[in-house]
């Protein structure tokens, strides 16, 4: 069966360079969100758990609840509460959910400081803070995401300067409003580097932390290793002729005699349909035709293939966060 190993030397060696950046491995919150990037939330929050991380971040309710024993810390990005719990914080990601949540939850609110995704208005700040204090919420911090950290331009840092204007303000209603003293963040994976001395409370980082950061040259960052390899077990081989053509549609037609082998992995188990024709794997084997739901051919006859080991390096129609959020829950994952 198809498997997918996890390095997990390279996974330390990815979280040694980030605890480098923030000089405290107590300000990061690992990224969880979509089953860990594809690399299986219960597989990383263990590994993470082993390093030292004690904060994560997920996408909703059942993400926390699956790896609620790893962590002292979890933040839900958009989902609401079910059941009270002592480590989850809820995202406040518009004023109109703070009458939505029960007294007594612990959330954190989210500011639109350029993105205009999620988050509340900055002129909402102060109604949307007394709003918190009379729904009896206990708010924890505030933050925001930005929108173009990856790339070099000067979004970054008008974003920030709005960030400081929403810490000010927030800070003087939540004295008013006797809050205890709050956290702000708003750095991800890309932004963390971009800081010469990083100053926040906490990073959300995730793509770093899994070694397939895509930076433009000038902002590139130096030592990731990708984390997550896709391994396809062979189905059957077969001897080509000169001419004989492979798969649906007939595309790939042999320049001469060769082997080529059907591999239990395709676009349904998320090995994108796009790499179908062109893909060669980073042992220099060539796909052979297009990528079908369940399986894929190669010009090989091995028994094991290693279909990728860099995300970022599969193919340029996508980015690295689909390819591996593409694969699927069910692909067996091991730590090695």
């Amino acid at each position: 069966m198809a498997y997918i190993t996890l390095n997990k030397k390279h996974f330390f060696n990815n979280l040694d360079i980030i605890t480098k950046q923030t000089q405290n491995k107590a300000k990061i919150a690992l990224v969880l969100k979509d089953n860990a990037y594809g690399h299986g939330i219960v597989e990383v929050a263990t590994m993470a758990q082993e390093y030292g991380i004690t904060k994560a971040v997920v996408q909703n309710y059942s993400e926390a609840k699956t790896v609620e024993d790893f962590f002292e810390y979890i933040l839900v990005l958009a989902d609401l509460p079910q059941t009270p719990s002592a480590k989850i914080r809820y995202t406040i990601n518009d004023a109109n959910v703070v009458t939505k949540l029960p007294r007594g939850t612990l959330v954190e609110l989210k500011v639109d400081t350029g993105m205009h995704r999620n988050g509340i208005a900055i002129s909402e700040l102060a109604t949307t803070l007394r709003a918190i204090k009379e729904q009896g919420l206990l708010l924890e911090a505030v933050f925001t995401h930005h929108r173009n950290a990856d790339e070099l331009t000067s979004e970054w840092f008008w974003q920030n300067e709005k960030f400081v204007e929403v810490k000010e303000e927030a800070r003087l209603v939540a004295k008013e409003l006797g809050f205890p003293t709050l956290r702000f963040h708003s750095s991800n994976s890309a932004s963390l580097f971009r800081f010469e001395n990083f100053n926040e409370d906490m990073v959300r980082v995730g793509i770093a932390a899994y070694g397939c950061m895509q930076l433009s040259k000038a902002l590139n960052v130096e030592g990731f290793k990708p984390v997550l390899s896709l391994y396809g077990e062979k189905i059957s081989s077969r001897k080509l002729h000169q001419g004989a053509r492979v798969g649906y549609g007939a595309t790939f037609k042999a320049e001469n005699e060769c082997s080529v082998s059907s591999y239990d992995i395709g676009y349904g188990d998320g090995f994108l349909r796009t790499c179908s024709n062109s893909y060669m794997t980073p042992t220099g084997v060539k796909i052979a035709g297009r990528i079908s739901m369940d399986n894929s051919s190669f010009i090989t006859d091995v028994q094991e293939l290693l279909i990728f080991s860099d995300a970022s390096t599969v193919t340029d129609s996508t980015i690295a966060y689909e390819v591996l959020t593409s694969l699927k829950a069910e692909i067996k994952r091991k730590i090695v």
